[in-house]
């Protein structure tokens, strides 16, 4: 039992990430009908971002750890959400009328790009990161098994939830949240109303790359070790949590990203670490099939 709750505390860390990256692919899908497939590497961004900060904040002589992780916090999310904003009106925008595909591959090519782009400025290499927050709680201690809680671990389940009922509050009781809402529906209609729809499509894609900076912040302090790669596997992972809790739900993105982190987790503590991913989507083939819609999702109803 021991074992089960320390991997249960463990899923729950990994999926609290995963969530947060999903849920700017379900904002830009819920939006403009798309996914954006670079997504994981403005993910990737912010975590290079994060390791950056660090490392000039350490050589600065700020070493406040709060204030440290505010200010670098800031720094990555400003700076993502900037290639983010870039990504939407480079690869999107001048696209939005043609044929679905020309925006789908134009997003991949973005992906690529900005891979490569990566490669050249940081190097193929690994990137380490000493432990920024350590320590925590350690529960049954001189069992078989005992449990730790980690400080960090603590920091990324609250800061996840803070950030979950901030986007949601905003989209359900602000201006900007109706303007989204109405785009969601009907572009055509909301622009007829006075919606600014190519500005509201950029502040989407504006959010969503803040959250995955804020992501790649997480994983960075939790992993210690990035490098250019990362945005493609997470990116294609948090892209199945949201088709799994059901692509354009908030709830249904973070519900899915804690279900892919807990499956990972459970699979590598129980059975053979190399086949996590395969249980993974495994599972979401599953799904989809008694459940086409995702766990949250609603059916489209074409009006005639």
């Amino acid at each position: 039992m021991e074992y089960f709750i320390q991997q249960l505390i463990n899923g729950v860390t990994l999926g609290s990430i995963y969530g947060l990256i999903a849920i700017g692919y379900t904002m830009v899908y819920g939006i403009i009908g798309m996914i954006n497939f670079a997504h994981g590497d403005i993910f990737m961004i912010g975590a290079f971002l994060s390791l950056i900060a660090f490392l000039v904040l350490g050589i600065v002589g700020i070493t406040w750890i709060p204030l440290a992780l505010l200010l670098v916090l800031l720094v990555s999310m400003l700076i993502a959400s900037i290639y983010g904003w870039t990504v939407e009106r480079l690869a999107y925008r001048p696209l939005r009328g043609s044929f679905r595909l020309a925006p789908l591959i134009s997003a991949i090519g973005m992906s690529i790009f900005l891979q490569n782009y990566v490669q050249l400025l940081q190097g193929a290499r690994v990137r380490p990161i000493p432990p920024v927050i350590s320590g925590g709680f350690t529960f049954l201690e001189g069992g078989i098994f005992s449990i730790t809680v980690s400080y960090l671990q603590i920091v990324i389940v609250l800061l996840t939830i803070i950030l979950m009922t901030a986007f949601a509050l905003l989209i359900s009781r602000t201006s900007l949240g109706r303007a989204q809402r109405g785009c969601e529906q009907d572009r055509t209609m909301s622009a007829l109303l006075g919606i600014n729809v190519d500005r509201t499509i950029s502040l989407t894609f504006v959010m969503g790359a803040a959250l995955a900076a804020v992501a790649g912040m997480l994983f960075v302090l939790y992993y210690g070790v990035i490098d250019f790669y990362i945005g493609f596997l997470a990116g294609i992972k948090a892209f199945t949590a949201a088709v799994l809790g059901g692509i354009g739900s908030l709830p249904g993105a973070m519900l899915g990203g804690l279900l892919i982190g807990l499956i990972e987790t459970f699979w590598s503590a129980y059975f053979t670490i190399e086949y996590k991913d395969v249980a993974a989507f495994a599972i979401l083939v599953l799904v989809l099939i008694f459940r086409p819609t995702g766990l949250l999702g609603r059916p489209e109803i074409e009006k005639v």
